[in-house]
């Protein structure tokens, strides 16, 4: 178990992660991303260019189909990305746009060639390019930059803003590994975009000497003496000539990483590219997000009086879409005011018709009696039912009713049904509900059919001398025949018992049903 750190401890790394913080928030950072569709070589080419921005720079942004510009610039302000460089194809070149946050310029460049990474290592005989290298920014060199122009005058101060800047007082020569070479051509307008890896070696010393300080100690097996190694320089290949001269010898103040460099000591600073290449062309610079006017144009060249014409056409179409703005707004809050004053007298009917409705339920009925009550009818017919048969109706009699009053009657009780003194509720034997006489026709005393005036009961012959049909003489009620030959009398015949009200039979003869005819001869 490793030891707890104590206050000092604690205090000095929370100190350490503030200024770090401050540190990160205070440099430029960067997106690199592509709209359009692009191609394999070019989505290349934008994970080149991320790894030169490295670290102050989104490694894995992640880019759809759906998202827009304003995707990015909305989320740019939280992570405090500075800086868009934004790729796209046509079907005759590769274009970029470095943008500044949050209001422009946008300067729009031409790609006229570009090499990636793989090409450019595989083209060296011997590459130097680690992971400790991306840790730290690269140093930016300007080039040429000095030339007159406001174009190149803005061009050079967002590729400055675009690095972070460097205080050579404090800097840490430790931490430059890489540098990026920006070389412009005044003739042909053309920008070289260069990504090296940087390496410092002393100088000074014979080859067998440098062999010694490398890492890896070289092979003296063939040697009889160490002085063969110094004098000769045996086994070294002439690729490890010396290559430095006045052009990139220099003393360095301070100690470099490495075997040989220390301070005040002439050491020489060697580059070995590592890519990507690219050779830009200025197109023009814009103001804003891509969406003002345009400050420079390489191809058209506009006179003051076009210029301002052109001002003058846009202030024009801004006053438009103002005026268009303001009519707007107007339609709406005029709809809206017509919107309320009909729903106000719509709410205003309806209190209308609801008090014209409750005088017309307190006007009494001119056809009633003096002594007789008025009658309060129920839309429910369920409750109706239940007070009128007294008893629960059948799940299907009413299903129409059951679907329409069903929300009304969670709410609260149904009215109940006030019948008129003097009339009782008729109940047939069954206990169903009451016979009721319509105006299509009546039912018949026995309850078997309806019939209409004038016309024949249902079920019933009328002829005289013959036996209706379903019905049974006087003397017959309480008889049954068995096979057609002998009448049995249920009171007389012992195989017949009476089972409490219902007269149910005792036992059943077997393969016979009651109430049918047995054949003759079987049985």
């Amino acid at each position: 178990m490793g030891k707890s750190k104590t206050k000092n401890q604690k205090k000095s790394r929370a100190t350490a992660n503030h200024v770090a913080e401050e540190i990160f928030s205070a440099v430029p950072h960067s997106f690199v991303f592509h709209r359009g569709l692009i191609g394999k070589n070019v989505g290349r080419l934008i994970v080149d260019v991320r790894r030169v921005m490295e670290p102050f720079t989104a490694e894995s942004l992640k880019v759809r189909k759906k998202n827009v510009l304003k995707d990015f610039v909305a989320v740019a302000g939280p992570l405090g990305v500075t800086h868009f460089m934004i790729f796209s194809r046509t079907p005759s070149s590769v274009n970029m746009r470095l943008a500044r946050l949050p209001k422009g310029p946008t300067l729009h460049f031409k790609v006229l060639k570009y090499s990636l990474v793989k090409d450019v290592v595989s083209s060296l005989k011997k590459h130097r390019m680690h992971e400790q290298q991306f840790t730290h920014h690269p140093l930016l060199i300007l080039n040429n930059f000095g030339s007159d122009g406001m174009h190149v005058k803005l061009m050079s101060t967002m590729f400055q803003n675009m690095f972070p800047s460097i205080n050579v007082h404090k800097i840490s020569l430790n931490n430059i590994k890489r540098c990026v070479l920006l070389s412009y051509n005044p003739e042909t307008e053309e920008i070289e975009f260069r990504h090296y890896s940087m390496k410092v070696v002393p100088v000074g010393m014979s080859r067998g000497v440098k062999k010694l300080m490398q890492e890896r100690f070289p092979n003296m097996s063939k040697f009889e003496d160490i002085s063969e190694l110094m004098i000769k320089g045996a086994n070294l290949s002439e690729s490890e000539a010396e290559q430095d001269g006045d052009h990139n010898i220099t003393e360095l103040p301070q100690v470099y990483s490495g075997r040989g460099n220390m301070a005040s000591q002439q050491s020489a600073v060697r580059l070995t590219e590592i890519g990507p290449r690219m050779t830009l062309q200025l197109m023009k610079i814009q103001e804003g997000m891509g969406n003002g006017n345009i400050l420079y144009h390489t191809m058209i060249s506009k006179t003051e009086e076009e210029i301002q014409e052109i001002l003058n056409r846009k202030q024009a179409q801004l006053q438009e879409k103002l005026g268009r703005r303001k009519k707007q707004e107007q339609n709406i809050a005029d709809k809206q005011e017509k919107r309320d004053a009909n729903k106000k007298k719509s709410l205003e009917g309806i209190k209308r018709k609801q008090a014209e409705a409750e005088e017309d339920s307190e006007v009494e009925d001119p056809g009633m009696q003096d002594n007789e009550v008025a009658v309060v009818e129920s839309d429910d017919e369920v409750e109706y039912y239940r007070q009128a048969v007294g008893r629960e109706p059948d799940e299907d009699m009413f299903p129409a009713t059951k679907r329409r009053h069903g929300s009304e009657r969670t709410h609260g009780p149904a009215k109940k049904r006030k019948m008129s003194p003097g009339k009782p509720f008729r109940k047939d034997q069954d206990g169903k509900s009451p016979k009721r006489n319509g105006p299509g026709g009546q039912r018949d005393k026995m309850g078997k059919g309806w019939k209409k005036d004038g016309e024949k009961a249902f079920g019933r012959d009328t002829k005289p001398g013959r036996k209706p049909f379903g019905g049974k003489k006087p003397g017959e009620r309480g008889e049954k025949k068995f096979g057609g030959k002998k009448t049995f009398d249920k009171n007389k015949d012992k195989s017949f018992k009476s089972k409490g009200s219902k007269g149910k039979p005792a036992f059943k003869k077997k393969g016979v049903r009651h109430g049918s005819k047995q054949r003759k001869g079987k049985g």
